[in-house]
């Protein structure tokens, strides 16, 4: 089998744009066609990908299955197995015209694990979490484990700390790193006068401004932030990004209850999805990054490198691999919404050492973090397990 010739069934349970899906929307057309995009639901990622011309058709998964959540117990996960085992036949159907199955998420795995035996095909997993108890059951800790170990060839891992973990909780097979790649042209220089203009239309007053740019999640601790402002009286921020899932709801109303308090009151901006993050980001003055738990990666991180914009990032997990303190960015401990702000001061009260820290910060992104080297890299990964 020559890497050249390699027909990949990408498999992802998910539609809706999380960082996982961004990261396929970007290597895909590295080999699709003649590979193709298989989801278990229909969303925004099954139109982007369409956009984008890449092979892509829905199999959609029982609801028992779409509704294990990364807390799951026992009972969660039997209710699941009928529904799980119908649509890795569907899969397997489908698989059997390529030449292996590539997991792009947990529950990817745990579906084209089935799928894979089924159909007599090799398969790889692209790790994009951190398997601790921070963001997982142990029983989807140890299941996607024991899966990984049983089925799959390879595991593509987008962070040394996300390797290390899979390792530490026994994981077995063969695991290589390949870091996220981001689209540089995306983050072409947007003109003073078209930065002014959102400004006015979001409202934003005049003094500077600070970006959070994720999905609202207890773990992504957006709170943080809002604790980091109450200190920081002149400073708005942007919250971009919504709710994914129905756990994260109740966080995300509480985070609008908190922002409505006389203190934050007409300073906190909740922008939901937007399709605009790189001239958002060039907007503000900060980009931060207030994750909680380890993060995989931190594609944020990036986004904000090559949009030219100093990045504050939480200490710990991928964002130690992308950042360096003090030279390209500022590291922060996670849940400590004093040294937040003490960091978002720092470098609004010296703009001539965040611009250093943005230059340096684009200028390695830029090298070490285009899609071109992460397409190489999982070429490479394919070419050493498959040759």
């Amino acid at each position: 089998m020559t890497q050249a010739g390699l027909r990949i069934l990408f498999l992802d349970h998910s539609a809706a744009l999380g960082g996982a899906e961004l990261y396929l929307l970007d290597l895909a057309p590295a080999f699709a066609p003649p590979g193709e995009v298989v989801l278990l639901e229909e969303g925004p990622f099954y139109q982007k990908l369409q956009a984008a011309g890449i092979p892509v058709a829905v199999m959609a998964a029982p609801r028992a299955v779409r509704q294990v959540a990364r807390e799951a117990g026992p009972g969660s996960a039997l209710r699941a197995i009928p529904g799980l085992f119908w649509v890795a036949g569907r899969v397997a159907r489908k698989a059997r015209a390529f030449d292996l199955i590539y997991a792009n998420s947990q529950k990817a795995l745990v579906v084209g694990s089935l799928a894979a035996r089924l159909a007599g095909r090799p398969l790889v997993w692209n790790l994009h979490d951190v398997l601790t108890t921070a963001h997982f059951s142990r029983l989807n800790i140890r299941l996607a484990v024991t899966l990984a170990n049983r089925f799959a060839r390879l595991v593509i891992a987008n962070s040394d700390a996300s390797r290390r973990a899979f390792q530490e909780a026994g994981g077995k097979t063969p695991a290589v790193v390949v870091h996220n790649g981001i689209d540089v042209q995306r983050f072409a220089a947007v003109e003073p006068g078209q930065l002014q203009a959102m400004r006015r239309a979001l409202g934003l007053r005049d003094g500077p401004v600070v970006g959070l740019f994720s999905r609202l999640a207890p773990w992504k601790g957006q709170h943080v932030l809002l604790e980091a402002l109450a200190q920081l009286p002149d400073v708005q921020a942007l919250l971009v990004g919504e709710a994914l899932f129905q756990d994260e709801q109740q966080y995300a109303q509480q985070l609008r209850q908190r922002a409505a308090r006389a203190d934050l009151r007409g300073r906190v901006y909740f922008l939901g999805f937007r399709d605009d993050v790189p001239a958002l980001m060039q907007l503000v003055d900060v980009v931060v990054h207030t994750s909680v738990a380890p993060e995989p990666f931190g594609r944020v991180i990036v986004e904000g490198m090559l949009a030219r914009r100093p990045v504050i990032a939480t200490r710990g997990g991928g964002a130690v691999e992308i950042l360096r303190d003090g030279e390209t960015g500022l590291l922060v401990p996670p849940g400590d919404a004093q040294a937040l702000a003490v960091a978002i001061q720092r470098l609004l009260r010296h703009p001539e050492q965040a611009r250093q820290l943005a230059e340096a910060a684009y200028k390695d992104a830029r090298t070490r973090f285009s899609i071109e080297a992460m397409r190489q890299g999982v070429r490479q990964a394919l070419e050493r397990a498959f040759s």
